[in-house]
């Protein structure tokens, strides 16, 4: 019923089970080598699930896994799919100095072209880590070449968040949109609409409804992402982390392959380039600081 209506984004946050920000006080980087790394499987598995519904989407990859695994950097765009970064090692841009994040920044945006031969366009923070107190990140990224950001979720949240910021693109720099993933409003308060660990939550059935809020009342393409570690229900347990984590990061896994074809065949789905980066700039308003939408 809703499959034509828009063509919505579909991003993933190519990382694996080991690398979330939550596991970051348990797990040390220079552990990561010494995990069963599952990303390859699991990219794999996304990939045959979009084209066995026609679907294309953003994968916002690590440099990390991809230095590892060029291979899926090469299926992902054979498969027509946009590659754009997730940075290089998973580190929080609020945690970085302007100077170290833009290192990183650049240097992810060049290993990925250079395995994959084609512009990087794209970025989005880990844990959507831009926020009111480094807003200087734009500027980093707009000097090392990026178009867009995805790196704000207008929510209130106890890891992340940015409540007041616009809901849909705009432009933060002159030649740099920032693109946050969607949130759906009522009684005056932005609500998640996008996926993570609250599409695990959440029956499906809400999930949809809130895309279709956006799409129907405000006319405006949604931004949906997930992990690959998302459809991996027998991935290793971490062992000693505590309740919250532990619940946040598993629960229903085993559900959540299962909801993703549910959404591949309820809405029409496609890549952030095409649909945000196609149209004239001046479609996109100009906000150098975010304000309340």
């Amino acid at each position: 019923m809703y499959k034509n209506l828009i063509k919505n984004a579909l991003t993933i946050d190519v990382e694996d089970y080991f690398q979330v920000s939550a596991f970051a006080p348990y797990i040390s980087r220079d552990q990561w080598d010494s995990h069963d790394c599952r990303v390859e499987r699991n990219v794999e598995r996304i990939l045959l699930m979009l084209e066995s519904h026609e679907a294309k989407a953003t994968f916002f990859t690590l440099g990390w896994i991809a230095e590892r695994y060029p291979h899926l950097v090469r299926l992902i765009v054979d498969g027509g799919h946009e590659l754009a970064s997730h940075g290089y090692g998973h580190e929080r841009a609020s945690d970085l100095t302007e100077a170290t994040f833009f290192a990183d920044v650049f240097s992810a945006k060049k290993l990925l072209e250079d395995l994959s031969g084609h512009e990087v366009k794209g970025y989005r923070a880990p844990s959507f880590s831009i926020g009111e107190s480094n807003l200087w990140a734009f500027d980093c990224l707009e000097r090392a070449g990026y178009r867009y950001s995805s790196s704000i979720y207008p929510i209130v949240h106890d890891h992340y968040g940015m409540p007041d910021a616009p809901r849909f693109a705009h432009r933060v720099r002159a030649g740099l949109i920032e693109v946050p993933v969607t949130t759906a409003r009522f009684f005056d308060r932005n609500w998640p609409a996008s996926g993570g660990g609250f599409f695990r939550l959440l029956p499906y059935a809400m999930s949809r409804w809130l895309l279709e809020c956006v799409n129907r009342q405000d006319r405006q393409p949604a931004v949906f992402y997930f992990h690959p570690w998302e459809i991996d229900a027998g991935q290793p347990r971490i062992a000693g982390i505590n309740a919250k984590t532990r619940f946040r990061h598993y629960v229903n896994l085993h559900r959540t392959e299962g909801r993703l074809r549910h959404l591949l065949a309820d809405f029409n789905w496609g890549r952030m380039d095409d649909i945000f980066l196609t149209g004239s700039a001046d479609e996109i308003p100009y906000q150098a600081t975010p304000v309340n939408s």
